[in-house]
């Protein structure tokens, strides 16, 4: 046994999908060992942090006055420097059991039209959280690594990735990316657009984590065979008092209407600039969905009305990006064909 495999066996490399809405890590050898939304609650009196991930989900919505409940990362890109600093570490120090010394190597993917500052941002972040190494690659196309996608094989695979912040969607071929395009609309603009739709027509008040669970519950893109209802609470605004509500899948189909249109419109912008040879292989190979959004009940179905493609989603939509990411901690060599500086 040389060296290198006794090192190996110690070895505490990382890859890391830090994501809008959740943040996913991959310990080498180990696989997914943090599976939490990316948020940090801070006491605000003395700076301390209360809570990360699950236990300060819970808090959105709920702190009292000196605690916030923070989401550091917007749009796919990190907002808030020292919370997100925080939260890796916290995160990375997880991964490895709470083990001070280490430093990892650590994979991180990042959205593809992020800029020079933002993909700074990330590395320092990494770098402040003690890594020995960064490296920060694509996340559609590490998303298509972890959907299983033969992304090194000269013919056109087509990723669509829904996460929290920002839609990806990209053409790949022969290990690289031929077309990528990124618009920040995804899983919180849904969540959004849902708030927005209760406030105008039902003057209902309701939270973020209210209108994720109604997304989840009954948010759809395509017409569904049996239609959906489900009681949501909220505030009134006029009388200033907790209602209940009925609503139906019909209506949340309505209020996604827009996001929806505007992933559909980052799909067909996409095949139109696919050089024609990779149209033929995707037209045979079809679009595969990855991220959380996939999981919107019959968005597959509106995009295979639309394009008239195969679409599938892919195996565990939500862990793709990070799996894809571990596969690059044993691949060093496809590391460095798509890892970008």
């Amino acid at each position: 046994m040389n060296i290198r495999s006794l090192f190996s066996l110690f070895s505490s490399d990382l890859a890391i999908d830090l994501g809008t809405a959740n943040t996913l890590v991959f310990a080498r050898g180990k696989g997914i060992v943090v599976n939490e939304p990316s948020i940090v609650a801070i006491n605000k009196t003395n700076g301390e942090v209360e809570a990360v991930g699950k236990e300060a989900k819970d808090m959105l919505g709920r702190t009292p006055g000196n605690i916030v409940a923070i989401r550091p990362m917007k749009d796919g890109v990190i907002a808030d420097f020292k919370v997100t600093e925080r939260m890796l570490n916290y995160f990375i120090q997880k991964a490895h059991g709470r083990k001070m010394l280490v430093h990892p190597r650590i994979v991180i993917g990042v959205p593809s039209e992020i800029t020079q500052v933002e993909k700074r941002a990330v590395i320092d972040s990494a770098y402040r959280a003690k890594a020995s190494e960064v490296h920060l690659v694509e996340q559609a196309m590490v998303a298509a690594i972890g959907a299983g996608l033969p992304i090194t094989e000269p013919s056109g695979n087509m990723v669509v990735d829904i996460g929290g912040g920002t839609t990806d969607v990209a053409v790949i071929s022969l290990s690289g990316i031929v077309y990528a395009r990124s618009v920040r609309v995804a899983g919180n603009e849904m969540d959004d657009a849902i708030m927005q739709y209760l406030k105008k027509k039902y003057n209902l008040l309701v939270g973020e984590r209210t209108a994720e669970s109604v997304k989840v519950q009954v948010g759809s893109a395509f017409p569904l065979d049996k239609p959906l209802t489900m009681e949501i609470k909220g505030r009134n605004l006029i009388e200033g008092v907790p209602r209940t509500i009925l609503i139906n899948d019909e209506e949340i189909r309505e209020a996604l209407g827009e996001c929806v249109a505007t992933i559909m419109n980052a799909i067909r912008v996409a095949l139109e600039r696919t050089p024609p040879e990779l149209s033929a292989d995707i037209s045979d190979r079809g679009i595969v969905l990855t991220g959380g959004g996939a999981m919107l009940k019959n968005l597959d179905r509106r995009i295979r009305e639309e394009t008239g493609l195969p679409v599938s989603i892919a195996e565990d939509p939500l862990a793709s990006v990070v799996l894809g990411t571990g596969r690059m901690l044993t691949d060093f060599k496809l590391l460095r064909r798509i890892a970008i500086e």
